[in-house]
């Protein structure tokens, strides 16, 4: 079995969007990139997957510039081709032409020395939604509390 090593996570997708159907994706990159990568220097706040001529790509996913690379370093926010099957692409595509759904990155991690990031169908939360998801969380939170003093 592979060691996996997750580096990045999207909370920002968790809190914005309600995640279902995760799906793991290889990711093309370069050298400088993966080096990059292997560091921790990822942010996918703003990123998302987007289908293009018959391929997906990541865009807006933030991979910082490598310092000991060269002046020929690579773009941080550049599109990044994805590698999925095209069985898995056509049910993410019917999956997403439902209305208010999109697909989004939720972490990338490194499964044996390969990039991998894992995409799933997101439906946007609205803003009583997450008011609601916070003040359960801060209620389970202070519960804990006054069980734990108890104890």
């Amino acid at each position: 079995m592979a060691e996996i090593k997750v580096v990045a996570t999207n909370q920002k997708a968790y809190h914005n969007y309600y995640i279902s159907d995760p799906l793991e994706a290889g990711l093309v990159l370069t050298g400088t990139e993966i080096k990059s990568l292997r560091g921790g220097r990822v942010n996918l706040g703003d990123a998302y997957v987007r289908p293009d001529n018959g391929e997906m790509w990541l865009l807006n996913a933030h991979i910082a510039r490598y310092d000991p690379g060269s002046y020929m370093s690579h773009e941080p926010t550049r599109r990044r081709k994805l590698l999925i099957h095209k069985k898995q692409m056509r049910m993410m595509l019917s999956r997403i032409k439902e209305q208010g759904l999109t697909l989004v990155p939720t972490k990338i991690y490194i499964k044996g020395n390969i990039a991998k990031v894992e995409i799933a169908v997101g439906k946007g939360k609205k803003l009583y939604d997450k008011r609601e998801v916070i003040q359960k969380r801060e209620s389970d939170r202070e519960l804990g509390r006054v069980l734990k003093s108890r104890l």
